[in-house]
């Protein structure tokens, strides 16, 4: 007899399957518990235009429930807008609940899976969901409720409930008690989370303690609020013959023509005539999508794949900006060098992005020259952290010439030498290889964008390299005649029985003779920082007019 076919819940998938999407072990369950909360919190501050401050605590609170696993409390608090009560239960306890999911928008978290993963993860491990606080400003008393994850059901459920005075006018705070391990340094670092954190997002108060060290408090850089583009609808050469189907059913009776311009960017009125040379049949597009058989959906589809359509708009994607990227860049410590590089919106796989890279050497940097560059990714502000070696950041890396602009570099490998070269892609469509989001999918055209940013911050390291090597120069010329000058004139004097009067001059003639060439190197480096200098001026002055193209392009579309 066959056996019973049974079904389960989507809650259900995810609590066997939590590896998926972060929690393979204690040290990633903290990090991602972490990273979820934090997440979370800068996306609600920003959709309210409040400039974020968030605080964080770890510790280590004993022994796990699990062999080799220790008591871990996390706790994140902001100063956000705050959660709707009716809400709480679907925002932390329900899976793919997000408000965000296929929104187009260039926002942390999409899927709505990973906050309530992290419950599950603090049910499965200690028998207790998360603890919030939360609180509007429209309400009198703060909120405090325990919330878990039916299983069975992928529903949110209240177990404590209850009303607390607070005295914030606004904000959330959650707390999770998982078995976890903490690690500080390293690609899977908490300390490296929290850095990067702060260097993509200069408009953020970071506060954070771990365990016994004293609080670290990193102010904002910037007090210029994040200005989220709105959402776009996909374009359609972006989209899979399943994924357009789906994409039907979310608009219910309208008729396919209203479909497709609402439903899709770039698809209007001018687009139809393409679309019926492409084999669309032109009555179809006055018949309600309810109406049409998969075999009409399959034919709009490829009319839609094989119709000339304009490249979808970059208007939709953000970046960091070079001056507040080269603010945050300091809160590493001292910088003896850095080079930061915006690209402007591209299109890459029929999906706008922007590209952005820093480059830069601290004057404390532990690392040696012969150890690999610090390499910090990330994906719509987000820190990534593991699974390095299959990122689309980690292979336009490897595929740039290193030794080209002063680095060494091992064949086809990252290069060496004591850097950090941190690298943003921000895109209301990233692709990741899987449901956690550790690593961005590596398709030729994002590479190539990508290595063309690196190319450019590499040059300008090459300039500072080289301006180093002739100040080099010119520092051991004028240690030579310091310490052979003298010699030289008291030995020939020696040997000639010169009078004083002849090596006196003999001294000035020497200085005078090593020293024109000295003034020549010195005239050469001051030549270069000149050149280089107003490289850099204009740079900026086109990026300035450009700048006010683009405003000026803006208003005309809007006029």
């Amino acid at each position: 007899m066959a056996s019973k076919i049974t079904s389960s819940s989507t809650a259900e998938y995810f609590s066997k399957n939590l590896q998926q999407v972060g929690f393979s072990s204690g040290t990633k369950a903290v990090l991602t518990t972490l990273k979820e909360a934090v997440d979370n919190s800068l996306d609600a501050c920003e959709d309210a235009e409040i400039l974020p401050e968030v605080a964080v605590i770890i510790e280590k609170k004993g022994q796990g429930n699990q062999k080799n696993m220790d008591m871990i409390r996390i706790e994140v608090s902001d100063n956000g807008p705050g959660i709707d009560p009716d809400d709480l239960p679907r925002v932390y306890g329900e899976y793919l609940a997000s408000s965000k999911f296929g929104r187009g928008r260039c926002s942390r978290g999409q899927q709505g899976i990973g906050i309530s993963a992290a419950t599950t993860w603090a049910q499965i491990t200690n028998a207790r969901g998360v603890k919030v606080t939360t609180k509007t400003s429209k309400m009198r008393t703060a909120l405090q409720a325990v919330i878990e994850v039916d299983i069975k059901k992928n529903q949110g459920v209240f177990r404590e409930k209850k009303n607390i005075d607070w005295d914030r006018p606004h904000g959330t705070t959650v707390e999770f008690f998982i078995d976890g391990r903490v690690q500080l340094q390293g690609e899977g670092g908490l300390l490296t989370y929290l850095m990067g954190t702060s260097i993509v997002n200069p408009h953020m108060t970071l506060k954070y303690k771990i365990n016994d060290e004293e609080e670290v408090v990193l102010e904002r850089v910037s007090n210029e609020k994040i200005q989220i583009p709105e959402a776009v609808p996909p374009h359609p050469h972006t989209m899979k013959l399943g994924e357009f189907l789906h994409h039907t059913h979310l608009f219910g009776k309208v008729n396919l023509d209203n479909f497709l311009k609402k439903g899709f960017s770039r698809v209007n009125e001018g687009t139809f005539k393409d679309l019926i040379a492409a084999g669309l049949k032109k009555p179809w597009l006055n018949e309600s999508l309810t109406s049409l058989d998969e075999g009409k959906l399959k034919t709009i589809y490829t009319s839609l794949q094989n119709a000339k359509l304009m490249a979808p708009s970059t208007r939709s994607v953000l970046s960091i900006g070079e001056a507040a990227l080269s603010k945050s860049i300091n809160r590493m410590g001292e910088v003896d060098f850095f080079s930061v590089v915006s690209r402007k919106p591209a299109i890459c796989d029929a999906k706008p992005v922007v590209v952005e890279v820093a480059i830069a050497r601290l004057k404390d940097s532990k690392q040696d020259a012969d150890d690999q560059v610090t390499v910090l990714r990330f994906a719509n502000r987000v820190p990534l952290q593991f699974d390095k070696a299959a990122c689309a950041i980690a292979k336009a890396l490897e595929s740039v010439n290193w030794r080209t602009y002063g680095l060494a570099q091992p064949k086809n490998s990252i290069p060496l030498g004591p850097y950090v070269i941190a690298v943003s892609v921000v895109s209301p469509f990233i692709k990741f290889k899987n449901a956690s989001k550790e690593t961005i999918d590596a398709s030729d055209e994002l590479v190539e964008e990508l290595r063309l940013a690196l190319i450019q911050a590499g040059q300008r390291l090459s300039r500072h390299i080289n301006r180093e090597k002739r100040a080099e120069d010119l520092e051991h010329k004028i240690r030579h005649i310091e310490q052979f000058g003298p010699i030289l004139i008291e030995g020939i004097g020696r040997i000639t029985n010169a009078p004083e009067s002849r090596l006196k001059k003999a001294r000035e003639g020497l200085m005078k003779l090593l020293g024109r060439d000295a003034d020549h190197a010195q005239n050469a480096l001051d030549l270069a920082v000149e050149k280089h200098a107003a490289q850099e001026a204009r740079r900026k002055k086109k990026e300035g007019q450009e700048a006010n193209d683009e405003t000026e392009d803006a208003k005309e579309v809007e006029a």
